[in-house]
């Protein structure tokens, strides 16, 4: 009974919510990472033109994950999601190591605005599964030495 009570609590009290910022170049796979947070599976998705929204409970909390589209043209746009923003997911697509530069420069700027100082940041290493992807530690390697701020 007192299990049951203390449980119930939980869930009445102890409920948080964290507003979470998926971003990333297009195609990186961040939709298809939201859907798999939030249904468990895999599904087929579209180019995001906007935004996709979900919310995925997991320990009490509640993660409101705001995927945003990656095209060139989108990203601009990116900077009107940053308010109230506590964690950012920044995905990078492993196997495409042509644009690995152009993912660098956006974190950056992400990083460098006001707005996100004090976020939470998680570097998702999407793809590496993939014949040409590049692992954990190579992924690992790779931020240390070009994200502007870190210590060596």
């Amino acid at each position: 009974m007192g299990g049951q009570l203390s449980k119930a609590l939980g869930r009445l009290f102890g409920n948080k919510e964290m507003r979470i910022l998926m971003l990333g170049l297009d195609a990186a796979g961040k939709t298809t990472i939201l859907y798999k947070l939030k249904l468990n599976q895999s599904v087929t998705t579209i180019p995001t033109v906007g935004f996709n929204v979900e919310t995925v409970t997991y320990k009490n909390v509640k993660f409101n994950v705001w995927d945003v589209g990656g095209q060139d043209k989108i990203r601009p746009l990116w900077r009107h999601y940053y308010t109230g923003t506590q964690g950012l997911i920044f995905v990078i697509d492993s196997n495409d190591r042509d644009r690995i530069d152009e993912a660098r420069g956006e974190l950056e700027r992400i990083l460098s605005d006001r707005e996100m100082r004090d976020c939470l940041l998680m570097v998702f290493a999407n793809k590496q599964d993939l014949p040409g992807g590049e692992g954990l530690f190579e992924g690992l390697q790779w931020l240390s030495q070009n994200v502007k701020g870190t210590k060596s």
